[in-house]
């Protein structure tokens, strides 16, 4: 349980700008305000991790990118459609970033990268495969 926890706060902490717009957006209903405070808290956690010297995962990077470029054009445009931005443009990008061999590591327990780094990498260009299979909307 232990380790699914330290999975799932990485988790989180990776999406947490995402996170904040979506409970801000619920709680406010005002799109300016829930995207500037998600393009804010996306900023300050790179900052964070410069400052402090901590490694910068490409996931971080790209959760940054997703967050400051359809917030800006959400804000530019007044267009909240931005914010929906097509799903298959985003399994593309995350995709993309999966193609870095060795990403999933971060998300495993210790036990696991010891064992079988190979599985893990191997399983990341697996799941990265995943992300640009054609899908069906219902």
């Amino acid at each position: 349980m232990k380790n699914l926890f330290a999975a799932a706060t990485v988790l989180l902490a990776d999406m947490a700008s995402t996170v904040l717009f979506l409970v801000a957006y619920l709680v406010t209903d005002n799109v300016p305000l829930s995207v500037g405070l998600a393009m804010t808290l996306g900023v300050a956690q790179i900052g964070w991790q410069f400052v402090f010297k901590k490694p910068i995962e490409a996931m971080q990077w790209m959760n940054l990118f997703l967050v400051l470029g359809s917030g800006a054009a959400t804000l530019i445009t007044d267009d909240p459609h931005f914010l929906m931005v097509k799903p298959s443009v985003i399994y593309v990008i995350v995709g993309i970033v999966m193609l870095r061999p060795g990403w999933l590591i971060r998300y495993l327990p210790p036990v696991v990268t010891a064992r079988v780094p190979d599985i893990a990498i191997a399983l990341g260009f697996a799941w990265a495969g995943l992300m640009f299979s054609p899908r069906r909307s219902m």
